[in-house]
């Protein structure tokens, strides 16, 4: 069997829905997309995307865990997204944020950290 399949959307939980939204809107332009909430309130999850692909990054806050921190701990994956245009004024706006957590320049890639800590690479586009 030959499986076919394309990405969907990532997931990522979120303690704070309305600053991880507003994180990802300004640092890189992604804007919701789609919402889904619970009837009782216990989760709501925001599908944000960048206009231009079909790939949603999926935000999940949840009730029951909004006042405690996530222990990401080694967690080692990452999002990465292609930015275009002047490609060192936008690592000069990201350092403004105070968001950027990891510089590679011999790479030609930095990283920045979302509200959660999540990493995200950040690269020029081709």
């Amino acid at each position: 069997m030959e499986i076919k399949s394309r990405f969907d959307h990532f997931n990522i939980n979120v303690t704070d829905l309305d600053r991880s939204i507003a994180f990802y809107d300004k640092a890189l332009g992604l804007r919701e997309t789609g919402r889904k909430e619970a009837s009782d309130g216990g989760f709501t999850l925001v599908y944000l995307g960048d206009g231009q692909s079909p790939f949603r990054l999926e935000l999940t806050w949840l009730r029951d865990h909004a006042a405690v921190p996530y222990e990401l701990g080694e967690n080692e994956s990452h999002l990465c997204m292609r930015v275009a245009g002047d490609y060192d004024a936008v690592r000069e706006y990201h350092r403004a944020m105070g968001c950027v957590c990891y510089e590679n320049p011999d790479m030609g890639l930095y990283f920045i950290n979302d509200p959660d800590d999540y990493w995200i690479e950040i690269l020029p586009q081709k």
